[in-house]
């Protein structure tokens, strides 16, 4: 494992590579920022959006958006995934308007979504078929580390694209963890995922529990104040609940795709791990009555009334 910080100085960037890169998934919370973010660093950037409307405010910032992937791909160095799940991923770059129609050998395929093991899998063989350099590439981080260039990038993939790619890391993120071969990259993100789930369903019980004990539940995070407990990323999904304010950072049906991916790779490994068992039902269920709110909405499958939680 190797960690690559961020240089310091962004113009670097500008000044080593102003090849094209085009954004699939130019419309979403992450895609929008990443695209952003690129085309303010002098980057020609080319975006598509399966709904369109949702990438053009990127003409703002001066990056194209255009009606296919291949249409965006052509003459494109380098293409970026960053889309909801594996067909998603799968529609927006094969077929004969998908970006490998338009994407020209030695071109490199930048997959930054989450998609698990199995859909890394997939791109991967359809890279290799295409001739194109495939590099896995989640992400830790959701919209407002997106938009203030601060993701973590858990890369993998050939050494020999490292050094083209890695510039564009550097305008996207604090930095670059590169962990071998294509498909680590996956893995890794998995294991955090775990993590980040467990946290919020966490905090959405001892909230609730608060709440219920007729305590205000800001005293929690007085108590924690400074100590080896107290967790940033907890105290931020927290006061969504005891706000009830649940605008999209990382949205709730998203939280209970990633939740599925872990079981399945914990799965595949003949793993038993009934706690995120648990959180995978919650995530599922709030989905299902929440997808565009935020994952911290997860909150609301506790705190409903008893007459709907019995329906």
């Amino acid at each position: 494992m190797r960690t690559v910080a961020k240089p310091t100085d962004r113009a670097a960037y500008v000044q080593a590579d102003r090849r094209t890169v085009a954004v699939l998934g130019a419309g979403g919370l992450m895609g929008e920022a990443i695209a952003a973010n690129l085309a303010r660093a002098g980057v020609d950037v080319v975006g598509w959006n399966r709904s369109n409307a949702k990438a053009d405010p990127l003409t703002a910032v001066g990056a194209r958006v255009v009606g296919t992937p291949a249409e965006a791909a052509c003459g494109a160095h380098i293409v970026i995934t960053m889309l909801a799940d594996t067909d998603a991923v799968v529609s927006a770059m094969d077929g004969t308007t998908g970006a490998l129609a338009g994407m020209t050998r030695g071109s490199i395929w930048l997959q930054m979504s989450t998609i698990g093991e199995a859909g890394t899998a997939t791109c991967a063989a359809l890279a290799d078929h295409h001739g194109v350099s495939f590099v896995d590439a989640p992400v830790l981080g959701s919209r407002e580390p997106a938009e203030q260039r601060q993701l973590v990038v858990l890369a993998s993939g050939p050494d020999r694209v490292r050094d083209h790619v890695q510039p564009i890391f550097d305008v996207l993120g604090e930095r670059t963890v590169w962990l071998g071969d294509a498909g680590a990259g996956s893995r890794l993100k998995l294991a955090l995922n775990a993590w980040v789930l467990t946290v919020v369903e966490a905090c959405a019980e001892i909230v609730a529990l608060a709440e219920a004990c007729e305590l205000a539940p800001q005293l929690i995070f007085d108590a924690l104040e400074g100590g080896n407990l107290d967790l940033p990323y907890l105290r931020i999904k927290g006061m969504t609940m005891i706000e009830r304010q649940f605008e999209p950072a990382f949205r709730l049906s998203l939280a209970a795709k990633d939740a599925a991916l872990v079981l399945e790779a914990a799965k595949t490994r003949g793993l038993d791990l009934p706690l995120l068992n648990v959180i995978n039902e919650r995530l599922a269920q709030g989905a299902r009555e929440h997808p565009d709110l935020d994952v911290s909405a997860t909150f609301l499958t506790i705190t409903r009334p008893a007459s709907l939680a019995n329906r």
